[in-house]
């Protein structure tokens, strides 16, 4: 589980650093960092969306996790967390709402994430979080110099998706064969292309990533069930 635990300080260390930069870094400099992490943002999500060999399955994901996300109102959620941790944290803070669900989606979404987890919680292999979290800090300090400390709090989802994954490592391994995990990168990677989308503001109203988290879960299913046919 140490690979959980490192990711975790990686991202508040990372995170702690961008906000203190930030308060040196005027706002035409941010806007253009965001801008910058929106178009990274795109290519990291196409990068591991066209990884797919089921588009079909992709596609019904997505719409199902959407509608059972809707329904549940998982952004909601996510941006009351946001917008109460910031006026306990970060009153004066406009950013700190978006800082948080963008960088908890980013850092969740992906197959190191689920792979890492497995091997943490399998056989005590902290090697790909470690690499993991190497990322992960570089990009906390890029994300919360662009919007602030928000980022820092995205340390406690990342944690217990993780470190959830590891705790129930030995059933879900049997579950998540190398397939099932290329199809959640895939998934997980049009959910950044709309956390790229958003970051660039290029939709009239902000697509709710959040409520499409859901697909995830779907995507696992979908693939189960049609595996046995």
């Amino acid at each position: 589980m140490i690979g959980v635990w490192v990711n975790m300080f990686a991202v508040i260390i990372g995170g702690s650093i961008g906000t203190f930069l930030r308060s040196g870094i005027s706002a035409k400099y941010r806007s253009i960092i965001n801008s910058a992490l929106g178009l990274c943002s795109l290519a990291i999500g196409i990068t591991g969306a066209i990884k797919t060999h089921d588009m079909m399955g992709i596609i019904i994901a997505l719409v199902l996790g959407g509608v059972l996300g809707e329904l549940i109102r998982i952004e909601y959620g996510l941006d009351k967390l946001g917008n109460w941790a910031q006026k306990k944290l970060a009153k004066n803070d406009a950013g700190f709402s978006q800082g948080f669900v963008s960088a908890t989606l980013l850092f969740c979404i992906g197959a190191m994430a689920v792979v890492g987890s497995l091997e943490a919680g399998l056989s005590n292999k902290p090697d790909t979080l470690l690499a993991k979290s190497m990322m992960d800090g570089v990009s906390s300090i890029i994300f919360a110099s662009s919007m602030g400390p928000g980022v820092i709090l995205s340390a406690l989802p990342l944690t217990l998706y993780q470190g959830g994954i590891a705790m129930l490592s030995g059933l879900l391994a049997p579950v998540l064969s190398e397939g099932i995990i290329n199809e959640i990168s895939a998934a997980g990677g049009l959910l950044i292309i709309g956390i790229g989308i958003n970051l660039l503001g290029m939709t009239k109203e902000r697509i709710k990533v959040g409520n499409l988290l859901p697909a995830m879960v779907v995507v696992v299913v979908y693939q189960a069930i049609t595996g046995l046919f």
